[in-house]
């Protein structure tokens, strides 16, 4: 017979487990549901802890004997060691809400930001408001809510509101928005409206496509006043064209966020303060002496430059080029090894001669960059990519003939076709490490080609992508791509996305109480 004191002892127990377990679930709702007082929540469960550690001391006992007696199965030492298993589990759950890996499986990766984006959103400073004008059950709109989401997990700046337009047709007239689902993007000085043709596209095919991502960042740029990267393509020396030869190399580069804009030299003799960086593609003329100073000039006050020659290219470049510590040869590559059939002098680079990390790539008709012997110590000199060893480099190439190697007038391989130069003058040398922004960078690359419209697809076009990245950044990007998604009818929404988020912290434990609660009530 149980003595009153233990009789009371036991009722104790069981009860503050039950009420550190109903503390537990509180705190663990308030955590899910209200995230602006996350810190009570916490609390609370804390509580919840303390009070299923005080019944676990009070009744240990009976807790051994549930564990491993046959008698005990259904005490109150039961209910104890359960509430504390579910304790257990519902506090687990709680700590992986705020610490978890997101991975996404889609075959096109649509909930995927790219690297661009994710710099963009981190940069933010001020917040902002996104306005959604969708009507409720509307896929297009809700779809629109789901891939914003995506940006609230890399910045805490950003707002999102839904609004019905038939509810508050007041705010829709304030934007002059009558069709939907569009959104406003603001801060505290800018606006911007991003239409619905914006974010949705026919494709040939007659389905639709969602391309959110380049005009959403691209908004949230132009309304938070983050300066966009800014390349300027050289002109007026017979230099592929951005409308024509270069056509879709410009276009990726505005779809990376970047701004493309022509520098003709003879027309606006300096390079403009907004430039990020300077692309000369395969110029065919020289530059005049005034010319040739200005981009000297340019590099000289830690400019960002990537030149693109050829075969044949005029040597005044090559002399720009010389004073930072190679040799742009005059010649053309051949390399029997390694070549993109039947073009012998179309050089196919591996990945492991790419140290863009690159499948392959290939150059219809390069040339070689070739560092000197004394070049300054001040500059950091990395090969990009190179040919094979059988390969080399012959003055006199006859497309029409038989190329062979001439020991004495031809240059063996391996030979880099691509060179990243970085450093600082001697005039800027000093004892402290010089930021970024004060290194010059010159991309060099023997053949531009390369990235034309024509050749522009595969990696070639990743390369060129990841050669701006490489010399505006100082970093590469593997991939960089702005991406059409096929619109997808099945949606979940927020108040779906809420019942799986609570379901899937919640559910297990709650049920394994029900069913532990049936089976007592069936067997007492």
């Amino acid at each position: 017979m149980q003595s009153p004191s233990a009789r009371s002892n036991k009722g104790i127990s069981g009860l503050t487990s039950v009420l550190g377990l109903l503390a537990l679930l509180i705190g663990l709702v308030l955590t899910v549901l209200l995230p602006a007082i996350r810190l009570a929540g916490w609390m609370i469960m804390a509580l919840g802890v303390l009070l299923l550690g005080v019944a676990f001391i009070i009744d240990y006992r009976k807790v051994g004997k549930a564990i491993t007696g046959k008698r005990g199965l259904f005490s109150t030492g039961t209910t104890v060691m359960v509430s504390i298993f579910i304790g257990i589990t519902i506090l687990i759950n709680a700590i992986s809400i705020n610490n978890y890996a997101r991975f996404d499986i889609t075959g096109l990766s649509q909930f995927t930001l790219t690297s661009q984006t994710k710099d963009v959103l981190n940069q933010l400073d001020e917040p902002m408001q996104i306005s959604i004008f969708t009507v409720p059950g509307d896929p297009f709109g809700d779809a629109i809510s789901t891939f914003i989401e995506e940006y609230e997990n890399y910045t805490e700046q950003i707002k999102l509101k839904t609004i019905d337009p038939d509810e508050f047709p007041d705010q829709a007239r304030r934007f002059a928005i009558d069709i939907y689902p569009t959104v406003v993007f603001q801060s505290r000085n800018n606006i911007r409206v991003v239409m619905p043709q914006e974010i949705f596209i026919q494709t040939p095919d007659g389905q639709v496509a969602s391309q959110m991502e380049h005009p959403f960042t691209s908004a949230i740029l132009e309304v938070s006043g983050i300066i966009q990267k800014k390349i300027y393509f050289l002109t007026g020396h017979g230099e592929s064209s951005v409308n024509d030869d270069y056509g879709a190399a410009a276009q990726s580069l505005l779809e990376n966020l970047y701004k493309v804009a022509i520098l003709d030299l003879q027309m606006t003799p300096r390079i403009p303060s907004d430039a990020t960086a300077l692309i000369i593609a395969g110029p065919e003329s020289p530059p005049t002496s005034a010319e040739s100073a200005i981009i000297a000039d340019y590099l000289e006050n830690n400019g960002w430059l990537m030149i693109m020659l050829n075969p044949g290219s005029p040597p005044e470049y090559a002399r720009i080029l010389s004073e930072w510590g190679v040799n742009v040869q005059d010649g053309t590559i051949i390399d029997p090894s390694s070549f993109v059939s039947p073009n012998v002098d179309t050089p196919l680079i591996l990945g492991i001669r790419n140290m863009l990390g690159f499948e392959k790539g290939y150059f219809p008709g390069a040339t070689a960059i070739i560092p000197q012997e004394e070049a300054p110590e001040l500059l950091i000199i990395q090969p990009l990519f190179y040919t094979s060893k059988e390969s080399w480099l012959e003055e006199d190439f006859d497309s029409e003939g038989e190329s062979q190697f001439d020991e004495g007038t031809d240059t063996i391989g391996p030979l880099a076709i691509g060179v990243l130069i970085a450093g600082v003058t001697e005039a800027d040398a000093s004892d402290v490490p010089p930021e970024a922004e004060d290194i010059t960078r010159i991309v060099i690359v023997g053949d531009s080609d390369f990235a034309s419209t024509r050749f522009f697809n595969g990696d070639n076009g990743n390369m060129f992508l990841n050669m701006v990245e490489l010399l505006t950044t100082g970093k590469e990007l593997i991939s960089i791509e702005r991406k059409v998604l096929p619109f997808r009818r099945l949606i979940v929404t927020q108040e779906t996305a809420n019942f799986i988020n609570i379901s899937s912290i919640a559910l297990l434990p709650l049920l394994v109480l029900l069913v532990g609660g049936v089976i007592w009530w069936r067997r007492r």
